[in-house]
């Protein structure tokens, strides 16, 4: 991937995790994402699976995506 992209991406998930922190409880799902923040598929999905990699977010069995540790306990979560 070259430098660029990985700026590109770098800063997509800051501000990601930045909008997750400001707003608790916050629960997407990938389509959601894409149109609130003008991705295409392919960059969503990416940015999702490094932020669940990086165990910032988990996705739920309906395949939402939210805070971990937001979850309520009834709530039952994809690991």
């Amino acid at each position: 991937m070259p430098e660029g992209s990985r700026v590109v991406i770098r800063d997509l998930l800051n501000r990601i995790q930045m909008e997750y922190l400001e707003m608790p409880g916050l629960r997407l799902t990938s389509w959601q994402a894409q149109r609130l923040w003008n991705l295409d598929q392919t960059t969503c999905d990416e940015i999702f699976a490094t932020l669940v990699r990086e165990q910032f977010l988990s996705q739920t069995v309906d395949g939402a995506y939210l805070r971990r540790g937001t979850a309520r306990p009834s709530l039952r979560v994809a690991v």
